[in-house]
């Protein structure tokens, strides 16, 4: 296996089935986490499935990502990273030079296809998105005007 890093990924999985790669980022957090995780990255063969993480080259520019496949479509993929809110519709097979087999987190070795914790991760960040997604933009928001005009309240008061 060859470690790399992402700029240079896609050339080294020319010449090796798998690359190691320190991840940047964080968009793919909790699981991943910035500087910290290695992934293995390995060669596509065919179309992927949802709930697969490709790494690919966002379109029209030359950064590479590594974001869950939420949607499969018939002329590409439905795209977000675990740790954003937005998601990414033109992701075509052509952008897509690897996918995520494997990763290291403190040591430990996560098998992307056979890791029961990680097939548990990954239907809990499924579920709980329309709950994360209300408490960051909707509750969240709402409950920090509330302390701030009780603050105002206070201060006023006294």
């Amino acid at each position: 296996m060859h470690q790399t890093d992402l700029l240079n990924a896609d050339e080294a999985l020319k010449e090796n089935e798998e690359v190691a790669v320190l991840t940047s980022g964080i968009s793919m957090e909790p699981m991943l986490r910035q500087h910290r995780d290695i992934v293995i990255i390995k060669r596509v063969n065919g179309r992927l499935k949802k709930n697969d993480v490709p790494l690919y080259r966002r379109a029209g520019c030359d950064r590479f990502v590594l974001h869950r496949i939420l949607k499969v479509t018939s002329d590409g993929y439905v795209i977000r990273g675990d740790n954003l809110y937005t998601k990414e519709y033109d992701v075509k097979d052509g952008d897509i030079i690897g996918v995520l087999k494997a990763f290291y987190r403190d040591g430990k070795y996560y098998d992307c296809e056979k890791s029961r914790k990680y097939k548990t991760y990954v239907f809990f960040m499924r579920v709980s998105y329309p709950l994360r997604y209300i408490w960051k933009f909707k509750l969240r928001p709402f409950l920090g005007k509330v302390k701030r005009f009780i603050l105002r309240q206070k201060s006023g008061k006294t």
